[in-house]
């Protein structure tokens, strides 16, 4: 490069990379909606985990080869796929089920109960939906079903399960509430045909189903809706089998205290009158990032989260352990015992095991990225 280049020279030579690069971004993304479209013709799921790992490990090596940081490259593409992802979802899905009858989303004019709709009917099926001025017409909706997905608030789910009118006996009748057992329960009791539960491990504003993680709990009749998870599988998502006691015990500890503790340090931070324009000024990327997920869950709608945190009669007794572990924790700080600290903390470390590596290289990366979008023009 000549040494006579001037600064507003190099910088129109960036420039003019930036646009050669948007230019390919652009065909990028041309081909896989032309990807898109062939994975649904042909019935191929959205998120193929080995062809994306395979991509990514030749990408980083021939990074490395051009003198270009694989971290780099890998940044740039993963972002770039989770755009492909979205974008493919304009092409559909293969109908799993061809022959299969109406598709009905109790409460499906809700935020996650319209995605649902959506997304079954970018799979090529008639998707109904029963709303709470629907009841009137309720046997005639469900008159046809194949499936019917009660997404409802949690307090209202066994209530409007045991309302439903008589299914078709082959009709698969599925819940998507975070409490498992009073909805399997429920649904096992008013529907003699198949069921299953479906927990979405995700919000209503997700751009893709990629990658996203679906429990399910089997309740009767497997080989009777498992077109139903097949179908889930080819939007891209990874599901999970679970039974419905393991799965309300473990969202607990997921959903419910995680939420709780957000709310209660939200509490505590307006209690002392937070300067949060500070804070930020003051923050290290984590506590930025940690900071972020707090006010996150202010953004949002209280009365979902209360739902979640109250759902089950344990969660209660999950938060009382939890603040007798943090009241043994503070008085160890109060006896000034740095050695016991010490050893409680390796004690923790060591029932992490290999998890605690792996979490540290998944946070830094979470927080290279939390910390490239910071700017400082307050």
């Amino acid at each position: 490069m000549p040494d006579s280049l001037n600064l507003d020279e190099l910088r129109q030579q960036i420039d003019d990379t930036d646009q050669a690069l948007l230019s390919l971004l652009k065909q990028r993304l041309a081909l896989v909606h032309a990807v898109g479209e062939y994975k649904s013709e042909h019935g191929l799921p959205v998120y193929v985990p080995e062809r994306e790992a395979e991509m990514l490990a030749k990408r980083r090596s021939e990074a490395e080869k051009m003198g270009i940081p694989p971290d780099l490259i890998e940044d740039v593409l993963r972002r770039a796929m989770r755009e492909s992802y979205s974008s493919e979802n304009d092409a559909g899905f293969k109908t799993i089920k061809p022959t299969a009858g109406d598709i009905v989303v109790v409460g499906g004019r809700g935020k996650l109960g319209a995605l649902f709709v959506k997304m079954f009917r970018l799979s090529g099926y008639k998707v109904l939906v029963l709303g709470r001025d629907d009841w009137h017409r309720a046997e005639e909706l469900v008159g046809n079903a194949s499936l019917v997905v009660v997404s409802v608030p949690i307090d209202r789910t066994v209530e409007t399960i045991e309302r439903l009118p008589k299914l078709p006996a082959d009709c698969t009748l599925a819940d998507l509430t975070s409490v498992k057992q009073p909805a399997m329960k429920a649904m096992l009791a008013s529907h003699n045909g198949p069921v299953v539960g479906l927990h979405p491990m995700f919000g209503p504003d997700i751009a893709s189903f990629a990658k996203q993680v679906i429990i399910f709990c089997e309740g009767r009749s497997s080989e009777q809706y498992s077109w139903v998870l097949e179908q889930m599988k080819l939007w891209g998502s990874n599901l999970v089998e679970s039974n419905g006691q393991e799965h309300d015990e473990t969202m607990s500890l997921v959903q419910a205290l995680r939420h709780f503790t957000s709310f209660a340090y939200g509490m505590h931070l307006q209690s002392e009158n937070a300067d949060l324009k500070r804070l930020l000024a003051f923050s290290s990327p984590i506590y930025r990032l940690e900071l972020a997920m707090v006010g996150r869950l202010f953004a949002q709608d209280p009365e979902l989260y209360v739902e979640i945190i109250t759902a089950a009669p344990e969660n209660v007794k999950m938060f009382k352990r939890y603040l007798s572990n943090f009241g043994e924790a503070l008085e160890l700080l109060e006896q000034g015992d740095s050695d016991a600290f010490v050893k409680r903390f390796r004690e923790v470390s060591d029932w992490f095991g290999h998890f605690a590596t792996q979490f540290q290289a998944e946070s830094r990366d979470l927080l290279l990225a939390a910390h490239d979008r910071v700017t400082h023009d307050d």
